[in-house]
Order: structure tokens, then C-alpha cells, then sequence
């Protein structure tokens, strides 16, 4: 894979919430970004997952932080007190050298974010209707967690727009599997779901999925640094291959959600078998990394 020129970390601001211990850093072009250090608590290939997934998702229109490279100091981590990971009751410092960046989804100066809308605020989200379509991502890749999202409002303005983050747990997390429970990597209140009434609902992020090619899933890969995954590049390749043949499953999964006792899609009312198939996976390109 090509190498590529990462960010430099020049400030610490604070640290996130979350299982992975991230902080929100400041970066030499500027910006800020959140950074999952390769000894968070949860498992080192969550930056290869959170690379290559959210590289993904943004291949299927979804809105999704930019990510990359960041290179974190020895002495910046040795000069910020609490650029630290807790675990065990005991505090380490975060690991020096390259760290996978997530670009925040707002300027901290100017615009709000918040972890949580309540069920009354959903009708001012401006994108609402991505969350079914993030739904044909989390079920094609596997996500194992719950579906995870923020809303963002500039201060003068009234409505929110959700960003999709966090996709650590794609893949099964350290495990590069796919367990496909049916409430796997889905939203944990149904109204985000209120727009579903057929296949339609999911597009464009569906057909783009069952269409993706094969090169187009290195290319998602590419410029990952291999130490995020051990340097593995069979396992690497056997996750892309998986990922590839899962495509023509995405309906599937879908469907098992559907039918589940949570009943997500009450307003469904395509009928069935009238909606066109996953059209059948094309002879798979060579391999280009």
C-alpha cells in the first residue's frame, strides 16, 4: 500500500467518552480531530475498522467524519498529563507514532454537538432519512455494537444534522467475523426507522453497495498503516474478500431485522416480491492495493 504524509497531533484539548478512549486533539493543519490511540482499551485493529469502514460509508453517501493518519509525539504525550489510558485501575501513557484521526463534525467555537436528541427534536434533523440507508453500512459490515450517532447545530441555526461515528465495532471488533444478529448495528429507538416503507427507502447507499466493485474496497484500504492490523495482509485480504461476497446478502440481513420482534419498519408497505433483486456480483477485478 502507498505510504501517506500524516497530520502532526499539536494539541491536546480533552478527552471523549467511549470504550476506546479517545481524545480531541488539535492538528498541524488546524483542525480537530478525534484520535484512537493504537492501546485504547478495546482492541488495536478498532483504527484499522474505524479507517476503513468510515472509508466505506462515505463510498455509500453516508455522513461520515473524514478519516486518516494523525502522528502523535513522545513529547507531547510526555508533556499532556492526560493523554493517558486507563485500564486494569492503572494509568498508561497513550502510545507515540501514527494514530487513526476521525475529523470532528463541528467547530468546537462555533456550533453544538450533542450525544443524544430527544424522540421530539427528531422531525429537525435535516438528514433523518440516512439512518435507514446507515443501516444497509452496519449490516454489510458487520457492526456489532449498537449504531452510534451525534447531531450537530451551528449556534444560530434550528436544526440538527446527524454524523454517523464511531464504526470501531465493524467487523466484529478485534475479531474480523460476522456474527449477523438480527439487532446488531442498528439504532436503539425505532423512529429513526419511521421512514422505511420499502427497498426505496434504502437508496442510494443500497444499490451502491451491491454494486461496489472489488478494487473500489482496497482502495478504502489503502494507505491504512499496516501496524493498525499486525502487518497481517492475508487477514486483511480474507476481510476484504468476505466483504466483497457479503454484498449480495445486505437484503437479507435486512430482511431478518425486519422480521424480528421489534417490528423497526411498521410503515413498510412494498409489497413483497415486487422489488427488483441484488443483482448478481460481477467477475471480481484484480486485486489492486
Amino acid at each position: 500500500m502507498t505510504s501517506i504524509t500524516p497530520l502532526q497531533a499539536v494539541q491536546h484539548i480533552r478527552r471523549m467518552r467511549g470504550g476506546a478512549q479517545s481524545h480531541l486533539m488539535r492538528a498541524s493543519d488546524g483542525s480537530y480531530y478525534i484520535v484512537k490511540f493504537q492501546n485504547n482499551p478495546q482492541h488495536l485493529r478498532v483504527l484499522a475498522n474505524e479507517y476503513l469502514a468510515t472509508r466505506i460509508g462515505l463510498f455509500l453517501g453516508l455522513t461520515m467524519p473524514q478519516v486518516g493518519v494523525i502522528e502523535v509525539s513522545d513529547w507531547l504525550i510526555a508533556n499532556t498529563p492526560e493523554l493517558r489510558i486507563e485500564t486494569a485501575g492503572m494509568a498508561i501513557p497513550c502510545r507515540s507514532g501514527l494514530q487513526l484521526a476521525s475529523q470532528y463534525v463541528a467547530d468546537p467555537e462555533q456550533e453544538w454537538v450533542f450525544d443524544y436528541l430527544p424522540e421530539s427534536m427528531f422531525q429537525k434533523v435535516v438528514n433523518a432519512e440516512e439512518f435507514c440507508r446507515c443501516l444497509v453500512f452496519d449490516k454489510w459490515t458487520g457492526n456489532a455494537d449498537g449504531r452510534q450517532a451525534v447531531f450537530s447545530r451551528p449556534s444560530r441555526y434550528v436544526g440538527y444534522k446527524a454524523h454517523f461515528v464511531d464504526q470501531g465495532y465493524c467487523f466484529n471488533a478485534g475479531n474480523w467475523d460476522f456474527p449477523d444478529l438480527a439487532l446488531h448495528g442498528v439504532f436503539y429507538r425505532n423512529y429513526v426507522y419511521q421512514h422505511v416503507t420499502g427497498w426505496h427507502s434504502f437508496e442510494p447507499a443500497l444499490s451502491r453497495a451491491e454494486q461496489m466493485e472489488y478494487g473500489d474496497l482496497w482502495r478504502c484500504a489503502s494507505q491504512m498503516p499496516k501496524d493498525w492490523y499486525q502487518g497481517d495482509r492475508n487477514a486483511l485480504s480474507r476481510l476484504i474478500d468476505t466483504l466483497y461476497k457479503r454484498r449480495s446478502s445486505i437484503r437479507e440481513l435486512i430482511t431478518k431485522f425486519r422480521e424480528s420482534t421489534r417490528n423497526p419498519f411498521p410503515n413498510w408497505t412494498e409489497v413483497p416480491g415486487i422489488s427488483a433483486p441484488a443483482a448478481s456480483p460481477p467477475e471480481r477485478a484484480e486485486r489492486r492495493a
